[in-house]
């Protein structure tokens, strides 16, 4: 134990202070896909020969088809630096579509190891870190490829339950349209293009300033209840109203997408009872009720749903209160790896109290990385 804490604290300090200058990028390639690759390098005489991928979170449908710069950097030091620094080869994308892109996301990453191979090389490991969409890419791609992936990182993602996570929207936009009737401009499950085109600035115009107006705050906590939309009871009112925006963003913006997608309706609530309301009896008489179509339901069952079942080993990590993605998800998994005998042998979760979608520190992150790193080593 003495010896795997000192090489734990050896690991953390070549983290914490990485030699500057060690990466370099190459110009951005294009898979067959249509995805766009990105390919960064130690100098030569520090490579490793090991791999680390690093899986991107989600993008509203309709953005350009581009890799999220805004997701590469944290604290001040981009994700290609920190692996290249310790001697890794990195590589990215862009996924080949917006919106939901789980299974597109998760062949152009395997994809990713065939082009670093033909360019660089076939690495000795691949080590695979996603966050939020990019969590259960992860989650999938190591539960279903050991013989590529040799160990992974899912942070924030929807691994446990994936219906679970469309109900979660769902149930937000179906309550919302019953304590805020007639805001949102027409069919709550089938929104206009002009208004998903201009979502932000109506959102901003015309339902922040009613929802979260303090004569209306008795309504707005009920439905924060019903909805089961989390916060941080220190910090109320901006909590809220964040947890408020992304859930309608998600419902409004990429429910079609999502659709089309999965090849049907993806919301049930026909059998959902809700309840913390001031009158619950009335709620679920007068909430509107839609089903899913079996397509939907069955492309989710067979295509999005990861199993526990684990060759290799996969560190999950999520915040207590994260409004995006519920931590449920991470307890659902739990249950699954537990089934199948992988938990703490081969999977590990780490949960962090905090309210936020992906919130966490530099030094948590670095911490959950290195604990893959000796897992794998442990656990190969």
């Amino acid at each position: 134990m003495h010896r795997l804490r000192t090489a734990v604290a050896a690991f953390l300090l070549v983290l914490a202070f990485p030699a500057p200058g060690q990466s370099l990028c190459e110009p951005d390639g294009l898979q067959a896909s249509g995805s766009i690759y990105r390919i960064c390098m130690p100098p030569a005489d520090k490579y490793n020969g090991n791999l680390i991928i690093w899986a991107h979170g989600f993008q509203d449908a309709g953005t350009p088809v581009s890799i999220p710069e805004e997701q590469l950097c944290i604290g001040g030091m981009c994700l290609n630096e920190i692996a290249n620094n310790l001697g890794n080869g990195f590589i990215t994308n862009s996924y080949s579509k917006t919106g939901l892109a789980i299974e597109q996301g998760a062949a152009d990453i395997l994809d990713l190891v065939s082009i670093y191979t033909a360019r660089k090389g076939k690495p000795n490991k691949v080590f695979l870190v996603g966050a939020s969409e990019g969590g259960i890419i992860t989650a999938l791609n190591v539960e279903r490829h050991p013989e590529v992936f040799s160990a992974g990182m899912a942070v924030c993602g929807p691994i446990g339950n994936f219906p679970m996570q469309i109900n979660y929207f769902g149930d937000a936009r179906a309550t919302f349209e019953y304590f805020y009737p007639g805001i949102i401009p027409g069919d709550p499950f089938s929104p206009e293009p002009w208004l998903v085109a201009n979502w932000s600035d109506f959102y901003s115009l015309f339902v922040r300033p009613i929802v979260m107006a303090p004569q209306t705050r008795p309504v707005l906590e009920q439905w924060v209840r019903v909805a089961g939309l989390p916060y941080d009871p220190a910090n109320f009112d901006s909590t809220v109203e964040q947890s408020v925006r992304d859930v309608l963003r998600y419902s409004v913006v990429n429910l079609a997408d999502a659709a089309a997608t999965l090849g049907g309706f993806p919301y049930d609530n026909t059998a959902k009872w809700y309840s913390g309301s001031n009158d619950d009896y009335a709620l679920n008489m007068n909430v509107r009720r839609v089903s899913a179509d079996a397509a939907a339901l069955h492309a989710m069952a067979t295509r999005y749903e990861t199993t526990g079942n684990l060759s290799r080993p996969l560190i999950t990590m999520h915040t207590s209160n994260d409004q995006q993605v519920p931590a449920l998800h991470q307890l659902f998994y739990m249950v699954k790896t537990s089934n199948a005998g992988n938990l703490l042998s081969r999977h590990l979760p780490v949960l962090v109290d905090r309210y936020g979608h992906c919130n966490f520190t530099s030094d948590e992150l670095i911490q959950a990385f290195t604990i893959m790193i000796l897992y794998q080593g442990l656990f190969p």
